[in-house]
C-alpha cells in the first residue's frame, strides 16, 4: 500500500485526517462572495426594470402577506387596504404603488411580531381572469413570524444588590401585534418584584407607534440607607406614541398603595413619622429625545429627558399630593487627536439632571401637604453621582438618608481607548468629575403635615437660593468602562473632593451598572 503521505493516498485515509479548517473556511468566503454577487446582481437588475417602468400607471389587484400563519387577516387588511381603496380612486405609477406598499410594509415590521427582512414579491395576475386588466399587479410579502413564547432566566449584579429574574413574553396573543409580559425577581435588596403587563396598538393599521398598557405590579424593597422596608402594590394604564421628529411620549395613570415598614431599631424620626401606609394616586407624562450614536457609551448626539408628575390634587385624591418634575440630559462629542486619522476614539460626555418637587393641596383643599420620604428625590451612588454611597448625598437624620426636594447634579467624563484594543470593541478607560446637591425645602413648618401655600413658596425661593450657595458635594475619579448591549458596566476608583455634614462618600473602587448614568 502507498504511504499516507504520497501522491495514492486513499480516500479513506483522506477522510480519517479530517479536512483543514482553514481550507474549509476559505471556501466559505468564496461561497458567500458568489452568493452577495448573485444577490448585488439581482438587486441591480431590479433597480433596472423599476427604473425602466417607473413612470408606467398600474393597479394594485391584491396585497397578500404570505405565512402570518398567527396573525388575523384583519389586522392585515387595516394596514394594506388603504392603499388598495385609494389606488381605486386614481391610479399609481410603478414606482407609486412599490413605495406605497414598502411603507406599509415598513409599518407591519414596527409591530414587532415578524423577522427582518420582510420580502416583497411583484407578479401579475392570471390572463385568464375576466376581472383582471393589463395593468394589474400583485404584491406578495413573505413573512417570518416571530416565536409567540419566550422565556428568560438570569440573574443581575449591580447598584448595590444581586437577583435573579425570570420573564416570560407572549407576543401576537389574539393576532393582532397584542403583547403579554410576565416579571418576576428576587433580590438581595428588591427582595421580591412581579409585575404584568397587556400591551396593544390603539390604532391598528393608521399608525404602529401609539401603543395601549395597563398593567399591575407588587414589589418589597429594603431600603438599608433609611432604615426601613417599602412595600407596593399598584396598577397602571399608559399610552406611548412618536412623535413627528422621532420624540417619544409617555401618558399614564399610577394608583400605588404604599407602606413603610419593617424600621430598623435605630430608625431616626423622620423615617418613623413616616411609617405606615399612603396611597399616591397620580398622571405622568414623560418626553424623550435621543439622538446618540450610542446609548450606552455615545461619542456624538444629544439625550433629553423630562418627567412630570402630578399626584393628589383634585380629582386625583389619594393620601399624598405634589408636582414633580425631573430633567435629565446628556451630550457627547468626539475629539480628534492631531497625527490621528478618522475617528480618535477620544469624546466628551456630559450630563445634567435637576428636579423640584412641590408641595400641593390634597383633593379641593388649600393647605399643602410636606412630602414623605418616600416622594422626595435620592441621588449619589456608582449610577449616579459616583464617590458616593447609595443615596449618600443630601439630608440625613442620623444615619437616614431622607432624601429632598429639590436637587441638581452634574457630570464630565473624558473616554479614551484602552491600548492595543480595536476602536470597535466596547471597553474604554475613563476619567472624570461629578457632583451634585440635594436639599429639602427650608422654612420651620415644612415638618408639619400641613402648611400654607404662601409659606411653602417662602420656602422654595429660599431652598433655590441656597443651592447655588457654595460648591457642590464633588468627587472624581479613573475607571474601566464595558458597554454590554444591555448596560453599562463601570469599575470606577473614586476619590471625593467636596463633602457636607452628613453625607456618605466612597472612596476607592466603586463598582456600577445602568443604562443611563450621569
Amino acid at each position: 500500500m502507498a504511504s499516507s503521505d504520497g501522491p495514492n493516498e486513499t480516500i479513506f485515509e483522506t477522510l480519517r485526517k479530517g479536512v483543514d479548517p482553514k481550507i474549509q473556511e476559505e471556501k466559505l468566503r468564496e461561497a458567500a462572495a458568489r452568493q452577495d454577487a448573485v444577490n448585488a446582481k439581482e438587486r441591480r437588475r431590479l433597480a433596472e426594470l423599476i427604473d425602466s417602468n417607473s413612470t408606467l400607471p398600474c393597479t394594485i389587484s391584491s396585497i397578500r402577506v404570505l405565512n402570518a400563519n398567527h396573525t388575523r387577516r384583519s389586522f392585515v387588511e387595516s394596514i394594506f387596504n388603504p392603499i388598495i381603496n385609494a389606488n381605486k380612486e386614481r391610479p399609481f405609477t410603478f414606482a407609486e404603488a412599490i413605495r406605497e406598499v414598502s411603507i406599509s410594509a415598513d409599518k407591519l415590521h414596527r409591530y414587532d411580531i415578524f423577522h427582518q427582512p420582510i420580502s416583497l414579491t411583484i407578479d401579475q395576475p392570471s390572463r385568464t381572469s375576466p376581472f383582471s386588466t393589463p395593468t394589474d399587479i400583485d404584491f406578495y410579502l413573505s413573512v417570518r413570524e416571530k416565536s409567540r413564547l419566550r422565556l428568560r432566566t438570569g440573574t443581575d449584579i449591580g447598584n448595590a444588590e444581586g437577583s435573579g429574574y425570570a420573564n416570560l413574553l407572549w407576543r401576537n396573543i389574539f393576532g393582532g401585534a397584542e403583547t403579554l409580559n410576565l416579571n418576576a425577581s428576587l433580590g438581595t435588596r428588591t427582595r421580591s418584584s412581579y409585575q404584568a403587563a397587556f400591551e396593544a396598538p390603539l390604532s391598528a393599521g393608521s399608525s404602529a407607534d401609539i401603543r395601549g398598557e395597563v398593567g399591575g405590579f407588587a414589589s418589597s424593597t429594603q431600603n438599608g440607607f433609611a432604615s426601613h422596608e417599602e412595600v407596593l402594590k399598584g396598577a397602571w394604564a399608559k399610552t406611548r406614541w412618536l412623535g413627528e421628529s422621532g420624540t417619544r411620549h409617555e401618558l399614564g395613570y399610577n394608583g400605588t398603595w404604599r407602606q413603610i415598614t419593617g424600621l430598623a431599631s435605630n430608625a431616626s424620626p423622620t423615617v418613623r413619622g413616616d411609617a405606615g401606609d399612603s396611597f399616591k394616586s397620580s398622571i405622568t407624562h414623560t418626553w424623550i429625545k435621543d439622538r446618540r450614536d450610542n446609548p450606552v457609551i455615545p461619542t456624538s448626539g444629544y439625550f433629553t429627558k423630562s418627567i412630570l408628575e402630578l399626584a393628589g390634587w383634585g380629582p386625583l385624591q389619594g393620601d399624598v399630593a405634589f408636582a414633580k418634575s425631573e430633567l435629565q440630559t446628556q451630550g457627547a462629542l468626539p475629539i480628534p487627536i492631531p497625527g490621528v486619522k478618522g475617528d480618535s476614539g477620544v469624546s466628551l460626555t456630559t450630563g445634567f439632571r435637576a428636579g423640584l418637587l412641590y408641595p400641593l393641596s390634597l383633593g379641593f383643599g388649600s393647605k399643602p401637604t410636606s412630602s414623605r420620604i418616600n416622594d422626595r428625590f435620592q441621588i449619589g451612588g456608582p449610577a449616579d453621582v459616583r464617590g458616593f454611597r447609595l443615596s449618600g448625598l443630601g439630608p440625613h437624620d442620623g444615619a437616614d438618608a431622607v432624601g429632598g426636594d429639590v436637587y441638581v447634579a452634574g457630570s464630565a467624563n473624558l473616554l479614551f481607548p484602552i491600548p492595543r484594543v480595536d476602536l470597535d470593541r466596547p471597553f474604554r478607560f475613563q476619567a472624570f468629575v461629578n457632583g451634585g446637591r440635594l436639599l429639602a425645602l427650608k422654612g420651620p413648618k415644612t415638618t408639619e403635615k400641613s402648611t400654607s401655600a404662601e409659606a411653602v413658596r417662602k420656602s422654595l425661593s429660599s431652598t433655590l437660593q441656597e443651592l447655588g450657595n457654595g460648591l457642590p458635594s464633588l468627587a472624581a475619579g479613573v475607571g474601566l468602562v464595558y458597554a454590554h448591549p444591555a448596560a453599562r458596566l463601570e469599575l470606577n476608583f473614586t476619590l471625593p473632593l467636596v463633602l457636607r455634614k452628613g453625607e456618605d462618600a466612597r472612596k476607592g473602587l466603586q463598582f456600577g451598572i445602568g443604562i443611563n448614568m450621569l
